[in-house]
């Protein structure tokens, strides 16, 4: 049993937008800079700055990254020329990277596939069949004006040799700075600030905390830990060096009287990657295959031969409320392993061996259901789980393998209420620094937390439309700016981000910029097939 999320009428007419109307370019004599000065724009920041998107950075995402979209409006002000990282050598538009024409590998599985497509033929998203034709060993050696480097941490821009490419295949060193870095000891702000900026965008920081997020939690939080090159790829960065990092970069953006906008960090819980999948997903009829008798049948073994045993032994040691029966009549949660709480696996371990049919296994159940519980409204399953829900976990028995059903998902699957509480402390520190260096400095503020956070419930914009995060509703494919990893804007969204940036200039700094429309850039991918 796997989740599916079926795609309907994906082709029909209206739902791929338009590609941008760039034809029709905004020359009124009566837009102006205002107090900003847009002669030579650098952009710092990560994935969400480079033009990410879909899983991976690519040709035609890049050209839609928001930094670009601005330098096109502030080239009707004076603007001067823009450049990025050469994406030239994307061919079929695959995305995806390779080093030496091999791919990178982390335990065989390739830590930098093609993007991400909807096959209207089987539904869903998946990867596009091809092989990507970016080779790392073809470097740039060169500062460009868009400096957003995809998986870059705060701490990462400051970080000598963090573009060198003989780190790369050990992870020591960031492929897509290592494309493009100066040399091999070259930070990113270094390369940055040779290119005089005269103005800026600052959005760093998501990753400082999302990496750890996106995988389930499985990271440490370092909150009282200085020293940054302790931390692992997944740690939660402590708030004081993001805080004398965030100054330290500032100051350099600064440094030769550069204007700027700095943006929030986005809560996690606004992103698709943490909202798509339920908690709540187990029904007869999914347990069932279809056939709500059969599912019924299902769930009622389901209770009489571990829902309900366990139910009863954990009762005897106060934690009766981890493990409830599943109800027949109900959408329930799945199981999962909650490291949070108190091991009760030898409490397990001896009732069982006491009840003779689970003697044989009473070591197994101990271990497996020790911190197990059902899932709440406060846990978020990460998108990447919605094909795990109902496989086997490799080596475990019959009729146990069934992850989320009779096997708990593992901390990599869930970001559980605790886990989350972490991100949220987290993400709140970093913004009240950004905010606080920013007004020290003078600077405008875009504050994308709350303006993601209102594509929750759905953002009107200044066309009418009405934008959301919920991606994989069929309903709201056209009108979510969301790309399909979960994470990552789409052409739409990146356009939304540019736009509220632009408001942000025309307030702060009394510029008259031309707004940009979402509705004119191209939403999902949708091809007949792959």
């Amino acid at each position: 049993m796997k989740n599916k999320f079926i795609y309907l009428s994906l082709l029909a007419a209206g739902l791929i937008a338009c590609e941008p109307e760039f034809n029709n370019e905004v020359t009124n004599a009566s837009y102006s800079a205002g107090d900003a000065d847009f002669s030579s724009y650098v952009a710092i920041g990560n994935s969400l700055t480079a033009g990410y998107m879909d899983g991976t950075m690519s040709r035609g995402g890049q050209m839609y990254s928001f930094p670009n979209l601005l330098s096109q409006q502030f080239a009707v002000v004076g603007g001067g020329a823009f450049t990025q990282p050469s994406y030239d050598d994307d061919v079929n538009d695959y995305g995806g990277l390779v080093f030496n024409g091999q791919p990178l590998l982390d335990d065989e599985v390739n830590r930098f596939p093609t993007r991400l497509i909807i096959n209207a033929t089987a539904g869903g998203p998946e990867t596009i069949n091809g092989t990507s034709t970016i080779d790392l060993a073809n470097q740039q050696a060169m500062a460009y004006n868009n400096m957003g480097v995809p998986g870059a941490k705060s701490f990462h821009l400051l970080a000598s040799g963090y573009g060198n490419l003989a780190g790369v295949p050990s992870g020591q060193a960031n492929p897509y700075f290592a494309r493009h870095a100066t040399s091999p000891t070259a930070t990113v702000m270094g390369d940055a600030m040779t290119k005089n900026p005269t103005f800026f965008t600052n959005w760093i920081g998501s990753n400082d905390v999302l990496s750890y997020a996106t995988s389930g939690g499985v990271g440490v939080d370092q909150t009282g830990n200085l020293d940054p090159s302790t931390y692992g790829g997944n740690d939660i960065t402590d708030p004081n060096v993001f805080a004398a990092t965030y100054s330290a970069i500032t100051d350099m953006l600064t440094s030769g009287g550069a204007k700027g906008v700095v943006a929030t960090i986005p809560d996690v819980t606004s992103i698709p990657f943490f909202t798509t999948v339920p908690y709540n997903p187990l029904t007869t009829n999914l347990l069932g295959g279809g056939d709500s008798q059969v599912g019924a049948a299902t769930m009622t073994q389901l209770n009489q031969q571990l829902y309900s045993v366990l139910d009863q032994i954990l009762t005897n040691f106060g934690a009766g409320d981890r493990i409830n029966a599943l109800d027949l009549g109900a959408a329930n949660p799945l199981l999962i392993k909650d490291e949070s709480l108190t091991d009760l696996s030898a409490q397990i371990t001896a009732v069982a061996s006491t009840i003779p049919q689970y003697a044989p296994i009473a070591d197994f159940l101990g271990q497996t259901y020790g911190q197990a519980r059902q899932a709440t409204a406060n846990d978020l399953v990460l998108l990447t789980t919605r094909g795990v829900i109902g496989t086997a976990p490799a080596g475990v028995p019959a009729p146990f393998n069934s992850f989320g059903i009779t096997y708990p998902l593992q901390d990599s699957h869930v970001l559980t209420a605790a886990e989350g509480e972490m991100v949220k402390v987290a993400t709140t520190s970093y913004n009240n620094t950004i905010k606080a260096i920013a007004a020290s400095k003078g600077l405008a503020v875009a504050d994308m937390n709350a303006i993601l956070n209102q594509l929750v419930s759905g953002l009107r914009v200044e066309d009418g439309q009405i934008y959301t995060a919920d991606y994989f509703s069929t309903s709201a494919l056209n009108t979510t700016v969301f790309s399909l990893d979960g994470v990552h804007p789409n052409a739409r969204g990146y356009a939304m981000v540019a736009n509220e940036i632009i408001k942000v200039i025309n307030s702060y700094y009394n510029a008259k910029l031309p707004n940009i429309v979402p509705g004119y850039y191209p939403g999902a991918t949708v091809l007949p097939t792959n």
